[in-house]
C-alpha cells in the first residue's frame, strides 16, 4: 500500500484544534487522511472527549485491507481510553477531566431487542469507527485527538491506577470476553470441578484465561498454532497447548518448544469450550473435548468463511449447549471495568500492547499491528 497516508491543513479561516485520521476505502490512493480539523459543538446528551490512547483491533486493519466492508469515508477506531473535555449530560458522576471508557454502540434502549438484553442488536445501533463521517458529527471513531459520544452511548470511569494501556482495550476484546463468560449457563456447569479450554492465545483467549481462572475454573487450558503467543498464556492463568501438530490431542504432554507442559484436555471431559481464533477447523476438536452436557460458545469466527464440519448427530448426542456471542452489554463494560481494577497487579496486561505510535505514524502502526507481534498496537494524538 503506497501513500498510507497524507496530512491535510485545514481550511482557510478554520483553528486545527484537532485532528483525525480519515479512511476512503482500501481501494482509494490514499486510502488514509490525516486531517486537522475544528471542534464540533456538541448537543444535549453528548460528551466531547480527548483521546489519550487508542488501540488498533484486528477488524480495523481487515477493513483497511480491503477484506471488510465499511462505510467510507469514516475515521477508524473504536477502542480507547479518553477523558472528557465538556459533557453535556445531566450525570453528576461524570466530570471533566475524567478519564472513561465507552460501549462500541449507542444504543435506542427502546427497541425490541434492547428490552430483551441484547442491546448489542439494537435496530438502531450506531457503531463508533465504523460509521459514515457524515453520520452525525463527523468524530465517530477512535484514530483521531478526539471522539463526540452520543447520549445513550454508556459510559465507564477509569481508576487511577489503571493505565492507559490496560484501560484502551477494555471495550472490545475485554467486554466481549466478559459476555462470553457471562453466557455459560451456570446450571451446565458442574460446582466441585470446572474445566475449560480456549481456542486461540491471542488478547480474546488471554482475557478469557484470567475471567475464567478468577471464576474457579482449573484447569484452563489455552490453543494455538503459533507458539509466540502461546508463551504468554501461563502468566494470565492458562495452560498452553501447541494445536500446530498433527494428532496434538492425542499426545501424552503437550510440547511447548523446548519446555514440556504436563497435563492437556482429554476428549469427552470438558465443561467450556471457547473458541475465539476465528478458525472454523478448530470446532472438531472442540466437540470432541466437550463432556456431554458441555457448553461450547462461538465468538471468533465473524466472517462469511466460517462453514462448520459437524453434524447435528454430534451435538444431539452429547447433549450439548452452543452459543454465539457478539460483541456486549453495557453491563459487560461495567463489570470488565471492575475485573480490571481488581486484578490489575495480577496479570501483566501492559505486555499485551505494544510500543506507541502517533497519529502520523499511522502507516508504521498498521505494519506492526499486521505483523502480530503483540495483540495491540496503541495510537496516540
Amino acid at each position: 500500500m503506497t501513500a498510507m497516508s497524507q496530512t491535510k491543513a485545514p481550511k482557510e479561516g478554520v483553528t486545527a484544534a484537532a485532528t483525525r485520521i480519515v479512511f476512503f476505502g482500501s481501494e482509494k490512493h490514499p486510502p488514509l487522511l490525516v486531517e486537522n480539523c475544528a471542534l464540533p459543538q456538541i448537543k444535549d446528551g453528548e460528551i466531547l472527549a480527548k483521546i489519550l490512547m487508542a488501540t488498533i483491533c484486528g477488524s480495523d486493519i481487515h477493513t483497511i485491507q480491503g477484506k471488510r466492508r465499511e462505510a467510507t469515508p469514516s475515521v477508524l477506531g473504536h477502542e480507547a481510553v479518553a477523558e472528557i473535555v465538556e459533557s453535556r449530560r445531566l450525570d453528576e458522576n461524570l466530570q471533566v477531566g475524567d478519564r472513561i471508557t465507552f460501549s462500541v454502540g449507542d444504543y435506542c434502549q427502546t427497541c425490541d431487542r434492547c428490552k430483551c438484553n441484547l442491546p448489542n442488536k439494537c435496530r438502531e445501533l450506531f457503531k463508533y469507527g465504523h460509521a459514515s463521517l457524515n453520520d452525525g458529527t463527523g468524530f465517530n471513531g477512535c484514530y483521531a485527538s478526539h471522539i463526540v459520544l452520543r447520549a445513550r452511548t454508556h459510559v465507564a470511569k477509569i481508576p487511577p491506577h489503571v493505565t492507559n494501556k490496560m484501560a484502551a482495550p477494555i471495550n472490545c476484546a475485554l467486554a466481549t470476553m466478559v459476555n462470553a463468560t457471562r453466557a455459560i449457563p451456570e446450571a451446565s456447569i458442574s460446582s466441585h470441578s470446572r474445566s475449560a479450554v480456549i481456542q486461540g492465545a491471542g488478547q480474546l483467549g488471554l482475557y478469557g484465561c484470567a475471567l475464567l481462572r478468577n471464576a474457579g475454573y482449573d484447569p484452563v487450558y489455552c490453543t494455538d498454532i503459533n507458539l509466540d503467543r502461546l508463551s504468554a498464556v501461563q502468566a494470565f492463568g492458562g495452560t498452553p497447548v501447541f494445536s500446530g501438530s498433527p494428532n496434538y490431542l492425542r499426545k501424552s504432554v503437550v510440547e511447548l518448544g523446548s519446555q514440556v507442559i504436563n497435563g492437556k484436555p482429554e476428549n469427552d471431559s470438558i465443561d467450556v469450550v471457547i473458541e475465539v481464533c476465528g478458525a472454523p477447523s478448530v470446532i472438531p476438536d472442540g466437540i470432541n473435548l466437550l463432556r456431554p452436557g458441555g457448553v461450547y460458545i462461538f465468538v471468533g469466527m465473524v466472517h462469511p468463511d466460517s462453514r462448520l464440519n459437524i453434524t447435528g448427530e454430534q451435538i444431539i448426542r452429547k447433549c450439548l449447549t452452543i452459543k454465539g456471542v457478539h460483541n456486549y452489554s453495557p453491563k459487560d463494560l461495567d463489570l470488565a471495568v471492575e475485573f480490571l481494577t481488581k486484578t490489575a497487579d495480577k496479570y501483566p496486561y501492559e505486555k499485551m500492547i505494544g510500543p506507541q505510535y502517533s497519529i502520523s505514524g499511522i502507516h508504521d502502526a498498521i505494519k506492526h499491528s499486521i505483523s502480530q507481534t503483540y495483540c495491540r498496537i496503541p495510537l496516540v494524538p
